[in-house]
């Protein structure tokens, strides 16, 4: 399986992260988003994160790192806003991450994915009947309720304010899109 996600800030210190994803605490959302991810992620899925993995200072690098060890999969790590020279390196040391970069481009089910921290214009949304000529942005960065950017079919939100702190597999996302793609071609029909 692969998922993505995106926004963990892990150990940030400032209560509009935490408490408005429903902790009383730090140590409670660490706890819960490793838990949380853990329970739909395997050591052999690949796992696509995209920025902002933790905060804090110098001294809380050490904790983040065990923070992060006990996230499943194979980590693929997208840099983000908060990812300091610092946290880079030590992303790159962590046994679970295979890969680290500033963005990165897949390709599933014959469609393509760029993948960044912020939400990228990939196309100029011309009308087309065939979803695949698309290049299909899944970002994190805005902390948005919603899964669409300005609701384009093609910049897809993964960070885990829109997914009730879950991550989300590529197959659901892939879905979204597809149901909000007709739904825009149907309202360029009328």
């Amino acid at each position: 399986m692969i998922f993505v996600t995106s926004d963990w800030h892990l150990s940030h210190d400032k209560e509009f992260i935490w408490k408005t994803r429903g902790y009383n605490s730090i140590e409670e959302m660490n706890y819960d988003l490793i838990k949380k991810h853990n329970s739909l992620v395997t050591a052999n899925d690949d796992v696509y994160v995209l920025g902002d993995c933790c905060l804090g200072g110098q001294n809380m690098l050490e904790q983040n790192r065990r923070l992060m060890e006990q996230f499943n999969g194979k980590l693929h790590i997208i840099f983000g806003n908060h990812c300091t020279p610092a946290r880079r390196e030590m992303y790159k040391e962590l046994p679970n991450v295979v890969e680290c970069a500033w963005s990165t481009m897949i390709k599933y089910q014959k469609y393509n994915f760029y993948l960044s921290h912020f939400p990228v214009l990939t196309s100029n949304l011309e009308k087309s009947s065939h979803l695949r000529g698309h290049i299909l942005n899944l970002y994190g960065h805005t902390h948005q309720k919603d899964n669409f950017y300005q609701d384009n079919f093609n910049m897809y939100h993964v960070g885990l304010d829109s997914h009730n702190c879950y991550p989300v597999s590529l197959d659901d996302i892939l879905s979204q899109i597809r149901k909000k793609f007709n739904e825009c071609l149907g309202k360029a029909a009328n």
